[in-house]
């Protein structure tokens, strides 16, 4: 495993403009950062470059107070123009031994698997994290694959020796049993981004996880 910058998956925050209900996206992780989350992702598919670049760094200015670390999704050249901490990978998207050959020896990099075949190609030399699901189905991701289940993210754990965060469906109801797997943290989008208060959405979630964890 390697050893770069440290960082928190425990309540990971993925979000972008289109998940905020027309609510300015920077109320919502500003919101979300009071109730707890760990880590922000930034996912823009369609903003172009300059716009995303002055994006990142206006959220980045929300979080550095707080050592909150921003992810860029997929977005490398975004990612390094506006200094964010880390990029987070998709199987689709960049290969991550370019990815990490750009970002250097210091930033996060995350990647997704959504199964075994996927799970097996994932290289701890370069990887920092790994987010699996979806465990649940989910409507916040188009593209996203089937739902693997408690039991499947299990599986995908003991294939896995690095830090990993689950994503898909995952709301206060259902972390219990998530965070029984042994994950370090759940990623979530809608549970706290569609809720009418996105910090009491992510100050319960926190409450369940941390309950939840394995003594």
């Amino acid at each position: 495993m390697r050893a770069g910058r440290a960082f928190d998956l425990s309540l990971y925050l993925v979000a972008g403009s289109a998940d905020c209900g027309g609510r300015q996206l920077g109320w919502v992780v500003d919101a979300a950062l009071r109730g707890g989350v760990s880590l922000v992702q930034l996912r823009e598919k369609t903003m172009g470059d300059a716009e995303m670049i002055d994006l990142v760094r206006d959220l980045r200015r929300l979080l550095n107070p707080r050592g909150v670390p921003l992810i860029v999704n997929d977005r490398l050249e975004v990612a390094l123009a506006a200094e964010a901490e880390g990029l987070h990978l998709g199987q689709e998207d960049l290969d991550p031994a370019a990815a990490r050959a750009a970002l250097g020896p210091d930033r996060i990099l995350g990647v997704s698997a959504g199964d075994p075949e996927e799970a097996k190609i994932v290289d701890p030399a370069l990887v920092d994290y790994v987010g699996v699901g979806p465990v649940y189905a989910t409507g916040s991701k188009a593209d996203a694959g089937a739902a693997i289940g408690p039991a499947g993210l299990g599986r995908m754990r003991g294939l896995l020796d690095l830090p990993m965060v689950a994503i898909g469906g995952i709301k206060e109801a259902n972390v219990a049993e998530v965070m029984a797997t042994g994950v370090e943290g759940v990623a979530v989008v809608s549970a706290i981004c569609a809720a009418p208060d996105p910090a009491a959405a992510a100050r319960a979630l926190r409450r369940r996880l941390e309950a939840a964890r394995p003594v």
